[in-house]
């Protein structure tokens, strides 16, 4: 009941596995309690009604003052460890779910996350793990509980009368067949709503990250009712939904509760015949009121339950998803980069094609090519933020691909030209360089990297909050401190993705002091749009649509005819003598 398939089909831990059982015993064994209560009753009733016809005595006060008491502390206590098993437990294990996604997410390739809406994977992360921890605690131990505690009371119950047991309990698998096979339908409508709710959640983000662009192009009416009729879309889906399931589940109930005319039918007729007396008939009627009310919340969660396995099948596909792993050492034989044959491929399309280049230790090599021939992935491809196709890339003679990419990246410096700020304070943001430096090695690195000048000017200095991505800073003092983390962290390679291409002349000409004193000694690979940038360069590899079209130094590519960088560098010229006019 409880193997493998159960536990996919659930999205469930080996821990989340032993708490369902865990429930469905508590389950089991409260039910039962409460069917002894349950003939207590009948034993007094049966005492009473002795008394009445036959002038029986009456039952002892003492007798049924114990029992009582001894059936309200058992009551007590299995409902207390049931509580415990169904809910206390499984708020633990939500939150060592989604622990353990963070650190399935920390070790997948970041190839994995192109292919991914954020928007979607926030939403599995967050609401699907909601959904599932709603059906591991409120309905999956109570369900399989009542399977089986209605099975042994079944049992017994045929064991005193196989007619009326039969009236008394054939509604419940009618009813729960009737919900099993509405289950496709179910997973229809879920996974109809969940395809809803991402078109809102897609258009909310989207509006929220370009609504400069929307004002500027007086687009708000046009793109608001856009919106408006995504929202309306989701809500649709979600009434037809809920309508459909509110439809199956009362329908199942309506059936599971005729068993009540039908145990009241034929107990009659066998009263009748003689063939069973009105207590029997009693015992039973006792008894359905009880077999019914643990199915209550099963019925009402059953379809939420079939619903959650849309929910489950997204958390699986995380899990199943091959991580980025490799050896927990890292001892390379200096810091060549070399890339030898290597191929690409993003979607299911090529984009790399053999390239194969070496990036010296000491030296700056310099990736240049028109836009998408392949400059920031090679980059990637370094760092193992992606892994290759086909081919390797070696980093002192060690392949990165065998190498733990949290290990490997201990040697990499990496700043872009989208930098990635914090909302804390500017001390915090350049320690992510390093943690655990002390603040005067973050202020040296701050000031290495021309930091202090905006520093200085702010409120609270090196502890005044930067906002959200930096909000409060402008684009040059943001490179700056992603420049100033470089520093501290000293890597001995750094990979620089033109990291001054949005900047003003003022702006660039400070950030390139910092980088200065960045690149010392450092393997460097650069990437750059702009060739006048990398003229200072020790080399340059040239790529044209995923291939190496040519490499060497400034100077001699420079001197080829014909040579595809030489011809961009006219072009660039070329374009430096337009104006406005």
């Amino acid at each position: 009941m409880f193997g493998k398939d159960f536990q996919r089909k659930y999205a469930l831990t080996d821990q989340g596995v032993k708490n369902v059982k865990l429930g469905t015993l508590w389950t089991v064994v409260t039910n039962l309690v409460v069917m002894f209560g349950v003939g207590i009753l009948y034993l007094l009733m049966t005492r009473l009604t002795d008394t009445l016809t036959s002038d029986a005595p009456l039952p002892g006060t003492v007798t049924f003052l114990a029992l009582l008491l001894v059936f309200l502390l058992l009551s007590f206590l299995t409902h207390l460890q049931q509580y415990r098993a169904t809910y206390g437990l499984v708020y633990t294990e939500v939150r060592n779910v989604r622990i353990g996604i963070a650190e399935r997410l920390r070790k997948l390739p970041l190839g994995w996350f192109g292919k991914r809406d954020l928007a979607d994977l926030t939403e599995t992360v967050m609401g699907d793990v909601n959904r599932l921890e709603h059906v591991w605690s409120h309905c999956l131990g109570y369900l399989y509980g009542s399977f089986v505690s209605t099975a042994i009371i079944a049992v017994m119950l045929l064991a005193y009368d196989w007619r009326l047991a039969v009236a008394c309990l054939w509604g419940v698998p009618v009813a729960f067949a009737l919900l099993f096979g509405s289950r496709a339908v179910e997973q229809r409508n879920s996974e109809a709503a969940k395809a809803a709710a991402l078109n809102v959640s897609d258009g909310m983000q989207e509006a929220l990250e370009n609504i400069r662009e929307i004002r500027a192009t007086n687009q708000e009416e046009r793109y608001l009712a856009g919106l408006y009729q995504k929202i309306d879309e989701h809500e649709a889906t979600m009434i037809h939904g809920e309508l459909v399931t509110g439809l199956f589940v009362n329908a199942a109930s309506v059936i599971m509760r005729l068993g009540v005319a039908t145990t009241i039918l034929v107990g009659a007729q066998s009263i009748l015949s003689g063939r069973i007396d009105f207590m029997l008939l009693f015992m039973f009627l006792l008894i359905i009121t009880r077999v019914y009310a643990p199915f209550d919340q099963s019925l009402a969660l059953i379809a939420e339950m079939f619903v959650s396995q849309v929910s489950a099948n997204r958390l699986m596909e995380i899990y199943d998803t091959p991580a980025a792993e490799g050896a927990e050492t890292f001892q390379p034989a200096g810091h060549d980069i070399v890339f030898e044959n290597v191929d690409f491929s993003y979607h299911n399309e090529q984009v790399l094609y053999g390239v194969s280049f070496t990036a010296k230790e000491g030296e700056v090599t310099a990736l240049v090519g028109p836009s998408g021939s392949g400059k920031s992935t090679c980059a990637r491809l370094a760092a193992r933020l992606w892994d290759v196709s086909g081919g390797s890339v070696k980093v002192g003679g060690v392949d990165v691909s065998t190498v733990d990419p949290e290990v490997l990246l201990g040697d990499y410096s990496m700043v872009f030209q989208d930098v990635v700020l914090f909302d804390d304070t500017v001390m915090e943001n350049i320690r992510l360089g390093r943690r655990g430096a002390t603040d005067d090695e973050v202020r040296a690195a701050a000031k290495a990297a021309n930091c202090d000048e905006f520093v200085s000017k702010l409120p609270r200095g090196y502890d005044t909050p930067i906002g959200e991505n930096g909000a409060k800073l402008s684009g040059g003092e943001g490179q700056r401190i992603s420049i100033a983390r470089a520093l501290l962290k000293d890597a001995p390679i750094v990979l620089l993705d033109e990291a001054t291409a949005s900047l003003d002349v003022e702006n660039e000409t400070k950030v390139q002091g910092a980088l200065s004193r960045l690149l010392r000694g450092k393997t460097v690979l650069v990437i750059a749009h702009r060739m006048r940038t990398v003229e200072a360069a020790d080399k340059i590899v040239v790529l044209s649509d995923g291939r190496v079209e040519e490499q060497g130094s400034p100077a001699e590519l420079l001197a080829k005819p014909g040579g595809l960088f030489r011809h961009m560098t006219e072009l660039q010229a070329e374009s430096a003598k337009w104006s406005v006019g």
